[in-house]
C-alpha cells in the first residue's frame, strides 16, 4: 500500500525564507560532525561494521541502519555452505593497518607558494591522511593498505574552501611541476586515485569536501547551484528542507560527492524517474590548466556548437577540478511505495524487466537479483520470533506448494514507486500487471523496502569477510536486452572454469543482478569472491580473474562499464572498444588541454 512521504521540514534557521522567484543561498559550508566520522581502513562510518558476537552470530554494529544491532544467525551457515569452508570465527586474518607509508616527495618552492594560498589547517602531510587519499575502494587497494603496501601515495593533501583558491593552486602546480589529483568521497572502485608508481613529481591530493555549499536554489525554475564537494546524503537533506530532491541515489550516496558523480559519469538507483547524472546536470564549472571553464547563464537546452560541458562527464580527474554544477531539481514525491515480486526463474525476471522498460509509467527503482543473491538476502534476515515464525512458514508454503516455485531457481525483484498518488497507482498497476502475465507473484512491500535499505548496510560486508580469508568485489556492465541472459551465464561459467583450472581452494561464488533499465538494455552487476587461505597474493589472483570476467563481458556484448568508469583498472581494455583514431583523439585532447600533465592521475 502506498504511503505518503513525510512533509518537508522547515528550512533551517540559517536559511532565508523563500519567495517564488528568489534564489536561496546557503551561506556557510557544512562542517562534518564527530558522529559522522568515516573509517580510514574500511568502508563507511567508524561506528558501523559487521562483527561476530559472543553467541557466534554476525551483528552489524552501531545504530544507523535498519539491520544495526540485530543478530544474523543464518549468515555464517550460508557462507559455509556456499563456499564449502569451515569458517572458524577464531581463525582471523589480522590486518596490519596502516602498512608502510612511503615518505613524501619534497618541493620547498611549491610548499612556500601554497602557504600564501591556504592556511595551515588546509594543508596536511599526516601519513594516514596521505594514505587514505591515495586509494579508492577496490579490493586490491583495500588489501594493500592492510596486508601489503601502496607503492606511491600523495605527498600532501590540501583542502580548498573557496573557488578562488583553486586557480592559484593550479598555477603554482604548473610553475613547480606538481601533480594535482582531485579527491571527492574516495569511493571509486576503478583505481582512479591510485598514484602511478613511477611518478617522480610531488603529488597533491585536492580534497574538495570543504567546498560543499548549496549556493542557491531557484524554486521557480527547479534548479540549484551546488559545490562539487557536497556529499550525496547532505545534498538530499538540505534540498528536502526546501521541498526538493535531486533524485540521484548511487549505492555510495552516503559518501560520494557531486563532483565525483560527474567525473565518473555516475548512475543512481532511481535513474528510471530522475535520470543519470548527465541528465541531471545543466552546467558545470571547472578549473583547468588553461583557466576556468564556465558560461554566462544556464538554459534548459541550447545548440551552441561543441558542448564543452560534456567533456567533463567521465573525465576522472584528468582535465581539471570540477568546482560546482547547476543541477535539476524535482519536487519531493507526494507518495513513496515499495514492492517486491518473486519470479520462478531469472529468465522470467529478465523478461519482466525488458517489458517494464517499454512502459511509460515505470518505478523509480527496479532491481532483479538471481537465485544466489536471493538466498544471500535471506541469510541477512534476523531470526524470526513469535508470529514471525508462522508467517515465514506460511510464505514458504504458498511459494513452494501453491505456486509451485522451486526455491533453488527463483529470482526476486524489488521496486520503489514515487510520484503523486495517481502516478504511483499507475506505476504499480503496470508493474504488477506485467509480472502476473509472466508468472510472477507479489512478495510484499516490506520485502521491497528491506531490499532497498539493505543496499547501504551490505556495503560493509566485504571488509568484514576479508578478516576471515574471503576476498570479494563487485563489477558491472551494461548490455542490450538480447545479450543480458547469455552474458550473465557466460561470465558465471567462465569464472567458475578459471577458478577450477587454478586449483584454488573450496568453491568460489558469483552472483548477478539486473538494475537500471533502458528501452534498449540494462545494467548488470556481478559480485564475485572466494576463500583464499593458503593462496599467495590473493588480491592479484582476484584481479586476474576479474580481468578474465571483463574479457568475457566484452566478448558477450557488454560494455566496459555502465557507471563505475575506467580509471586505471580497465584502461587496458580501451583498445578493444575504441578505434585507433578514437584513442588518438583522447590522447590529443588531454595533451592540448593539459600539456604539462598537471592533472596526472593517469586514468584512462
Amino acid at each position: 500500500m502506498a504511503t505518503p512521504v513525510s512533509e518537508p521540514t522547515q528550512a533551517p534557521p540559517s536559511a532565508p525564507a523563500a519567495k517564488p522567484n528568489e534564489l536561496l543561498v546557503t551561506p556557510e559550508p557544512l562542517r562534518p560532525s564527530a558522529s559522522d566520522a568515516e573509517s580510514l581502513d574500511v568502508w563507511g562510518f567508524k561506528d558501523s561494521g559487521f562483527s561476530i558476537n559472543e553467541n557466534g552470530h554476525v551483528v552489524l554494529l552501531g545504530n544507523r541502519y535498519e539491520l544495526s544491532g540485530k543478530e544474523l544467525p543464518a549468515l555464517l551457515p550460508w557462507v559455509r555452505d556456499v563456499l564449502e569452508i569451515p569458517f572458524d570465527p577464531k581463525d582471523v586474518y589480522r590486518p596490519s593497518y596502516p602498512t608502510e607509508i612511503p615518505p613524501p616527495v619534497e618541493n620547498a618552492g611549491f610548499l612556500s607558494e601554497i602557504g600564501r594560498i591556504f592556511t595551515d589547517q588546509q594543508i596536511s602531510t599526516d601519513g594516514p591522511t596521505r594514505l587514505r587519499h591515495g586509494h579508492g575502494q577496490t579490493q586490491e587497494e583495500m588489501y594493500a593498505i592492510k596486508y601489503e603496501r601502496l607503492e606511491r601515495i600523495p605527498d600532501l593533501v590540501v583542502y580548498p574552501e573557496a573557488e578562488e583558491q583553486i586557480a592559484p593552486l593550479i598555477e603554482a602546480a604548473k610553475r613547480h611541476h606538481v601533480v594535482l589529483i582531485p579527491f571527492g568521497g574516495g569511493t571509486n572502485v576503478t583505481d582512479a586515485l591510485r598514484c602511478e608508481a613511477d611518478e617522480q613529481r610531488l603529488i597533491v591530493s585536492v580534497d574538495m569536501q570543504r567546498m560543499n555549499r548549496i549556493r542557491w536554489i531557484d524554486k521557480a525554475n527547479h534548479m540549484a547551484s551546488i559545490e562539487a564537494g557536497a556529499v550525496g546524503r547532505n545534498i538530499a537533506t538540505q534540498l528536502q528542507a526546501y521541498g526538493f530532491t535531486m533524485g540521484h541515489e548511487p549505492d555510495s550516496v552516503e559518501f560520494s560527492t557531486l563532483g565525483g558523480w560527474i567525473a565518473t559519469n555516475a548512475s543512481g538507483m532511481k535513474k528510471n524517474k530522475y535520470g543519470n547524472i548527465e541528465d541531471l546536470v545543466l552546467d558545470v564549472t571547472v578549473a583547468t590548466a588553461n583557466g576556468k571553464l564556465e558560461r554566462a547563464k544556464c538554459s534548459p537546452r541550447e545548440s551552441m556548437g561543441i558542448d564543452l560541458r560534456r567533456l567533463l562527464f567521465g573525465s576522472e580527474g584528468t582535465l581539471g577540478i570540477i568546482t560546482s554544477a547547476v543541477v535539476k531539481l524535482f519536487p519531493l514525491p507526494e507518495v513513496q511505495s515499495f514492492g517486491s515480486i518473486l519470479f520462478p526463474s531469472m529468465e522470467a525476471g529478465v523478461a519482466f524487466m525488458r517489458e517494464l522498460a517499454l512502459e511509460p509509467s515505470r518505478p523509480s527503482s527496479v532491481r532483479l537479483v538471481d537465485n544466489l543473491q536471493f538466498h544471500f538476502a535471506l541469510a541477512l534476515k534476523p531470526a524470526a520470533k513469535g508470529p514471525g515464525v508462522w508467517k515465514s512458514k506460511i510464505e514458504k508454503f504458498v511459494v513452494t506448494k501453491l505456486k509451485g516455485f522451486r526455491l533453488d531457481q527463483v529470482a526476486v525483484c524489488t521496486l520503489v514507486f514515487e510520484g503523486t498518488r495517481r502516478e504511483v497507482a499507475e506505476q504499480e498497476r503496470a508493474a504488477y500487471g506485467i509480472a502476473k502475465k509472466l508468472g510472477g507473484m507479489k512478495a510484499g512491500a516490506e520485502n521491497g523496502r528491506r531490499g532497498y535499505q539493505l543496499t547501504f548496510s551490505i556495503a560493509y560486508i566485504r571488509d568484514f569477510l576479508l578478516n576471515y580469508y574471503i576476498i570479494a568485489e563487485s563489477f558491472e556492465t551494461s548490455a542490450a536486452w538480447s545479450d543480458v541472459l547469455p552474458l550473465i551465464e557466460n561470465v558465471k561459467k567462465r569464472l567458475r572454469a578459471e577458478y577450477r583450472a587454478r586449483n584454488l581452494p573450496a568453491k568460489d561464488f558469483v552472483t548477478a543482478r539486473v538494475t537500471q533499465i533502458y528501452e534498449t538494455g540494462a545494467a548488470i552487476y556481478f559480485y564475485y569472491g572466494f576463500y583464499f587461505k593458503g593462496v599467495p597474493h590473493p588480491a592479484q589472483v582476484y584481479k586476474e580473474l576479474e580481468n578474465i570476467a571483463r574479457e568475457e563481458i566484452l566478448r558477450s556484448g557488454g560494455s566496459i562499464s555502465h557507471h563505475h568508469g575506467v580509471g586505471k583498472i580497465r584502461r587496458a581494455f580501451l583498445p578493444a572498444i575504441l578505434s585507433p583514431a578514437a584513442l588518438e583523439w583522447k590522447r590529443e585532447l588531454k595533451h592540448s588541454l593539459d600539456p604539462d600533465n598537471v592533472f596526472g592521475a593517469g586514468n584512462q
